[in-house]
This record gives C-alpha cells, structure tokens and sequence, in this order.
C-alpha cells in the first residue's frame, strides 16, 4: 500500500515533504549529534568523554548500514554548535548525506534556528532537510508532532545525602513559562494534524518530558489527551543523566531516549 502525501504544515502555510509514503518505510530517530565542522567545539564532554571519539564517522556508518532510501531518520535537536547559518553550513552538508529523509526538530543548542523562521529554513534546505516545528509531517497514517519541549534542570538544593530538599523558585516560575509556551505549541500541531483527518501520533521532544523530581508533566498528560503512541526525546547525555526520565512503557505508551551517546550513535528504529 502506498499513502500520497505531498504537504505538510507550518503556521498556515503549507510546504512539500514527499511525494510517496511507503508502508515499508521504516522510522529511525536519534537525538544531539552536536556537529562542529564550521565550528569551534568547546564542549568539556566531547572533548574528553571516549563516547564522543570520532562519533561522526560511527553515526555516518550506522546509518548506512541500518537505513534505507526509502526511511524516514529524525534528528532529535542539538544538531550543531554553530551559532548561525554560516557556521552550521558543513554541518547540513554532513546531514544531507545520511541515507533516508531527514527530519529535524529543535533542541536547545541550535542557536541558528528561530521558531519563527523555520518555513525560511524549509524554503532554504529543503527538500533535502525538514525543519520541523509548529507542524507535523506526515509518515502514512502516523502525524509526526515535535517541539523543543523544557524540563526544570534546577538548581536543585541538597542535603548531605544527596536527597533534594529544595529549589530557585524564580528559576522554576521562569521554567513554567517555557513549559507553557512548549506545551501550546504541540497543541497547535496536534489540532492541526487532527483537522486534516490523523488520529495517530509520534510526539518528539528535544528535552526530556519529566524532569528528576516529576512522575508526570504537561507533556506526559499531552501524550495522554492525544493518545500519542510513542514519545521520543533526548539532551540526557552521559551515564549519570541517561535515566532522568521515563523510559519503556508509561500510562500505555512507549517512551524512549534518543540521545546519540546513549544509543552508541546507532539511530533507534521507532517503528
């Protein structure tokens, strides 16, 4: 069975995203490659962390291996350390040669990219890369939802056994806002992909949809209110951060991080 799909959405304004829709077109996500080929990489992590040695040539072969033309791989934020298009311009270059359609979504270190002119980015890159934000894309019956998200990361105050007993109230009132603001925004795609007839969805979220002191969030009670089928997110790097959040099955849901150390640069078939 093939779906024809030709547009997907962004605030009203419709661009194309692909021709054919595949029912053997496979899913693959992974999040925070953090490329720096136009650059300065001053990331303590990945210039000491033995996960990150070499970890673009690691990712460029996994992908080979795994996708297929035909494949759909979205990249979950933190795509480059760039602070502008001309910095970030080899990176899309790399990005551009990964096999399969590529589908960006925005994390919190992509300075070059302002929600607000992300159809200028589009009309830039694509059809080659998708920026997708304040919209889906389509995938079959499926509408792939995303946004940055936010999680409250602190500062968290603690007693002498390590146990939180407190926060900064005005950091956390500021968090809230951004929470809130995150939260419409994938209401907004949510509707807009249900008044085009989906009733399915993936939602991907750069930041974590809890964060350490959270069983639930606004973003987990979206995933229920929409009935979401799998949430996808990433930015918990290195072993001590990898389990800040839900993982595995939740309230009939799938969760999973996509963080590119935490997957070994191997991107995670979705479905």
């Amino acid at each position: 069975m093939e779906y024809t799909i030709s547009k997907a959405f962004h605030k009203g304004r419709s661009f194309i995203v692909s021709d054919r829709i595949r029912e053997d077109m496979s899913l693959f996500a992974i999040g925070d490659l953090h490329l720096h080929y136009g650059s300065e990489l001053k990331a303590r992590m990945q210039l000491s962390d033995p996960a990150w040695a070499d970890h673009e040539e690691k990712f460029m072969d996994n992908c080979k291996r795994l996708i297929e033309d035909q494949d759909v791989l979205v990249l979950v934020g933190d795509h480059s350390w760039g602070k502008n298009l001309q910095e970030c311009e080899k990176d899309f270059e790399y990005i551009r040669l990964l096999p399969g359609k590529k589908i960006l979504t925005r994390g919190n270190h992509d300075m070059f990219w302002d929600a607000k002119k992300t159809a200028r980015l589009n009309e830039l890159y694509g059809p080659d890369l998708t920026f997708l934000q304040d919209g889906y894309f389509p995938y079959g019956d499926i509408a792939l939802v995303a946004s940055k998200g936010y999680s409250f990361e602190g500062p968290f105050y603690l007693d002498r056994k390590g146990k939180v007993i407190g926060y900064d109230e005005k950091d956390k009132e500021h968090a809230d806002k951004l929470v809130k603001r995150e939260e419409e925004r994938l209401i907004a795609s949510f509707e807009k992909a249900r008044g085009d007839g989906y009733k399915k969805f993936i939602m991907f979220l750069h930041y974590p949809p809890t964060n350490v002191l959270e069983k639930d969030s606004a973003f987990t009670r979206l995933a229920s209110r929409y009935d979401v089928l799998q949430v996808i997110y990433a930015h918990c790097h290195g072993k001590k951060r990898f389990f800040d959040s839900i993982q595995g099955k939740y309230r009939g849901r799938e969760y999973s991080l996509v963080s590119g150390d935490y997957l070994n640069w191997v991107p995670k078939k979705i479905m």
